[in-house]
């Protein structure tokens, strides 16, 4: 007969899959849940305060930047440099290091592990349709699920502070992250595992749910470019230019140039190399569909902030009559999740990253794949700015910022409810607001922790310890 302290510890380990494959009835799973909470109650998720040995955190950025292109570091910083949000945001690693070691539910999800809000966007699914979604993965991994509520929650502080929003609407809109998640779990844990799969946010839907008109009107007309910016269109031409007779992307430094000399030679033979282990990642239909273009040109681009330094380059594919395709590599490392969370399963990081977003995306890239070079770097491939629909935040308010919050909350409980067990983590979400209280409190004191670090990076540069572009093509 097993004790109670063997019995609780049996469902401490069960909470700790992704999902159950046993056949358990909704309202058992949604008791473990209930359980788990008088084990971890709610308030515990508020607490943050810095460990004693905590890493100092110019020391963590530098060594982050181990393997990164030299010349491109000083555009990073640059990036950085901008605001605590920008900070905050290339700092993925100092997060994961500040909430790895915290007492967690030990419910794993395929998360985010970047889940901050400008990780959220609008794009095209395969049936050009609009969809609001997560889409950027460099750090997917499957890991404690209340880690990507925590860094989305608090990147909306942030961001608040970063247009003086008043401090109530900063801790409101954190609270509406978790109400937003929670009620959405709510709602899943009530459905079918197919019916959750196939949910997705519409984009018309989502634009309409701001209550400013002006906003709304902003968010239509953006859309409405978007959809007209085809590559073929807008972007080929924009990009590239003839020379000598062929199509060339053009150079538009820092954030587009083309490497000099061997390394451009070896770079582009590294790159056709490195496609035909590409098109092995791809559906077959798919792999039919890419053998009609052919690669003319590939160039260095930098993109984001936590990802500048590594590489990144757009390659131009061009079929018969100059039908242009453009595909965007990136260097996909180690996730920073990993040192807390575990290794990742897959050899390959960009198949790693490849995997969590086909996971986490209710539709992703037909380009979507994964590759690698002969220098050992991983690479994962999709097509560039395919109708998407960029947020501006700079532009909310409080109540908007709040409105934001919430949808993105529930945009997140999508993402984890289609790899774990929505049962479970509704039944440890309960129904009282103590969940968003706790959310709100642990944002507002990480908020002030990142705005610290931020002080400390911006005096390492005045001293002239960290070099910082002032042309960050940003």
């Amino acid at each position: 007969m097993e004790t109670n302290s063997s019995q609780s510890e049996k469902k401490q380990i069960d909470t700790a899959r992704l999902h159950d494959n046993t056949v358990s009835p909704r309202d058992d799973r949604r008791d473990r849940g209930k359980i788990l909470h008088e084990a971890v109650p709610h308030e515990l998720l508020a607490r943050f305060k810095p460990e004693s040995n905590r890493p100092d955190p110019i020391e963590l950025i530098e060594q982050s930047n181990v393997g990164r292109r030299p010349e491109l570091i000083p555009i990073r910083y640059g990036r950085m440099l901008v605001s605590p949000f920008t900070f905050y945001r290339g700092t993925a690693a100092l997060f994961a290091s500040d909430i790895g070691e915290s007492f967690v539910t030990k419910v794993k999800v395929q998360t985010c592990g970047d889940a901050h809000l400008l990780n959220f966007g609008a794009f095209a699914t395969p049936e050009r349709n609009i969809v609001f979604d997560l889409n950027d993965f460099d750090e997917t991994l499957p890991a404690p699920w209340e880690w990507d509520v925590k860094r989305l929650a608090a990147s909306f502080v942030l961001a608040g502070r970063n247009n003086d929003v008043k401090p109530k609407h900063c801790q409101q809109a954190a609270e509406a992250v978790a109400r937003g998640y929670r009620l959405k779990m709510l709602e899943y844990s009530k459905m079918s595992i197919l019916d959750i799969w196939y949910d997705r946010f519409d984009w018309s839907a989502v634009a309409q749910n701001t209550s400013d008109p002006r906003l709304q009107k902003r968010i239509k007309d953006k859309t409405e470019k978007a959809i007209k910016r085809t590559i073929q269109s807008y972007y080929f031409p924009k990009m590239t230019e003839v020379h000598d007779g062929d199509y060339r992307i053009k150079d538009t430094p820092p954030a587009v140039y083309h490497l000099k000399g061997s390394e451009a030679d070896t770079f582009r033979e590294q790159t056709l190399k490195a496609f035909e282990l590409y098109k092995q990642s791809l559906q077959d239909d798919r792999q039919r569909l890419f053998d009609r273009y052919k690669m003319v040109d590939v160039a260095i681009k930098v993109v984001g902030i936590g990802s500048v330094g590594t590489t990144c380059a757009v390659a131009l594919m061009l079929a018969p009559d100059a039908e242009p395709l453009m595909l965007q590599l990136k260097e996909a490392r180690a996730s920073v999740l990993e040192a807390y969370a575990g290794h990742s399963e897959f050899k390959n990081h960009g198949q790693r990253v490849v995997a969590g977003q086909r996971i986490i995306q209710s539709a992703s890239d037909i380009f979507l794949g994964w590759t690698e070079f002969d220098d050992g770097k991983h690479y994962y491939v999709r097509q560039l700015r395919d109708t998407k629909v960029k947020l501006e935040p700079d532009l909310w308010d409080g109540p908007r910022l709040v409105e934001s919050a919430e949808v993105m909350g529930a945009v997140l409980a999508r993402s984890h409810a289609r790899s774990g067990d929505a049962a479970v983590l509704s039944g440890y979400l309960g129904e009282e607001t103590t969940f968003e209280e706790a959310i709100g409190l642990f944002s507002v004191a990480y908020a002030d922790q990142a705005e610290k670090d931020y002080e400390l990076f911006l005096d390492a540069v005045r001293k002239g310890r960290m070099s910082a572009a002032e042309d960050c093509g940003y």
